[in-house]
């Protein structure tokens, strides 16, 4: 059994785990060491199967608990070479930790292929990964992106289960309390997506496979939980779509979240 478990989502903090037969896979440590192996435990999993880190991009959000996380767990470190780099610049690496840089071609580690899907977003190297289990069957984690590329939409496609940004209602966002600079680096495209632009990619992915949807990375000012579901849920409704029969789909709250079983 294969399980995706959104342990922390927001723009406080990311992480999530991939459980797989073969062991465990972190995507971002954007929280604390102890708070990472308390939601990973809460979760029915145990933390002392990780595998590897895989880290999206260098924002604070997604790598507050990194170092530690290497430090204590000794795992290895996948990331874009830029973000490698990046990383290492700003201390974020211990000197022990192993570094796998994570490019075109598909990495195998204990069976499970791990594969870099190149994003747009506002730094260098940033990307979301795709899971493959031994079973064939695969899981993609994919936030932080102003717009879907057509690189991603290939990666996501044919995806058993797929987590996926639905940053904010672009309404709310117009008339919130951000300056206005910030609100264009949002709804640029090397910015985040909203949750009409999320909602137009699910039906095609429903048609390549995807029957489970995690909405994430939702932002605690500019969306509410209810408005990305009732936009996603309505897209796939005008695909002809019934949730619950045919695709599940739950959002990712900042914090105790629920399994999603492959």
């Amino acid at each position: 059994m294969a399980r995706i478990c959104p342990l922390f989502s927001s723009s406080s903090g990311n992480s999530t785990y991939i459980d797989t037969p073969n062991g465990g896979f972190l995507v971002d440590a954007g929280a604390s060491f102890k708070n990472i192996v308390q939601a990973v435990t809460a979760a029915g999993c145990d933390f002392s199967d990780l595998r590897a880190v895989a880290v999206t991009h260098e924002h604070s959000d997604h790598i507050a608990g990194l170092k530690t996380v290497l430090k204590k767990t000794g795992v290895p470190l996948i990331a874009s070479p830029q973000t490698l780099e990046t990383l290492a610049a700003a201390d974020k690496i211990p000197a022990e930790t192993v570094t796998i840089p994570a490019e075109a071609e598909t990495l195998d580690l204990v069976g499970v292929g791990i594969t870099h899907i190149p994003t747009s977003h506002d730094c260098v190297g940033s990307g979301g990964y795709s899971f493959t289990l031994p079973d064939g069957r695969r899981i993609a984690v994919c936030t932080d992106l102003g717009v879907v590329t057509d690189a991603v939409r290939t990666a996501l496609t044919g995806c058993s289960a797929v987590l996926i940004e639905s940053n904010h209602d672009v309404s709310m966002l117009q008339r919130g309390p951000y300056p206005p600079s910030l609100k264009m680096r949002i709804l640029s495209e090397m910015g985040h997506l909203s949750n009409v632009a999320c909602a137009t990619e699910l039906p095609a992915l429903l048609k390549s496979g995807t029957t489970r949807f995690i909405l994430g990375h939702l932002s605690q000012k500019n969306n509410l939980p209810m408005l990305a579901l009732s936009t996603a849920k309505a897209s796939l409704a005008d695909a002809g779509a019934e949730f619950g029969k045919d695709y599940l789909l739950n959002v990712a709250r900042p914090n105790g979240n629920e399994v999603v079983l492959l």
